[in-house]
């Protein structure tokens, strides 16, 4: 029986090459680990669904996009239909943290006129011997930017469902605020179906509904 959602989110994975976007997806959609795997040409797809409250699912359209920058006019096209996503470094590698501003402000520049939600992931944070960037200067950089931090490691399975559970969350609820909201010609933010339940109270109460009973 296919799976009911009330709404789906488009999110995508963006950041340097090498950084295990790939990794964290996988991890998250298939629960699997490879060591090694392909760099991404262009974008890849994966989907999810997330039980964010009981009985309340959201389902993750996930882009996964490649860091190179030679496919960059391939994913820039990407942000636009996208309400939220995973800006993600190596902890490892100092100069994938580096370019974290420069990511920022591509996602802001090519989503106009839309909003979208970043999380800032350091990821590889079980390789801690190998550390390159602190947890509090990248805390901090994500506070200055306007973004929450969590550090995941794909191999570990740490913090990897987090990291999609909690920025699903967020734009739940400024979905649910009204400060998101469903337009046309958008294809971040989609409505779901359920029989004869409507999706929220707001919608409840808007004039003509009737009753479906």
């Amino acid at each position: 029986m296919e799976a009911i959602w009330i709404y789906q989110f488009r999110l995508i994975i963006i950041g340097d090459s090498t950084v295990g976007k790939s990794c964290l997806l996988r991890r998250f959609t298939e629960g699997k680990f490879a060591d090694f795997s392909d760099p991404t040409v262009g974008v890849d797809f994966f989907a999810r669904l997330v039980e964010i409250e009981p009985g309340k699912r959201i389902k993750l359209q996930l882009w996964d996009t490649a860091g190179q920058e030679r496919f960059r006019s391939i994913t820039r096209s990407y942000y636009r239909n996208s309400v939220g996503g995973l800006l993600v470094f190596d902890v490892t590698n100092r100069r994938s943290f580096q370019q974290v501003k420069n990511w920022l402000d591509e996602a802001k520049m090519h989503v106009q006129p839309f909003q979208i939600v970043l999380m800032l992931v350091g990821h590889k944070c079980d390789l801690g011997l190998q550390r390159q960037v602190t947890r509090e200067e990248a805390e901090k950089l994500a506070l200055a930017c306007g973004m929450k931090y969590i550090e995941a490691s794909a191999k570990d399975a740490i913090n990897v469902e987090e990291s999609f559970t909690i920025l699903t969350r967020d734009i739940y609820e400024l979905v649910k605020r009204g400060e998101i909201n469903i337009q046309e010609n958008w294809e971040g933010v989609k409505s779901g179906f359920i029989p004869n339940v409507v999706h929220s109270s707001e919608e409840a109460v808007k004039p003509g509904r009737r009753c479906p009973c």
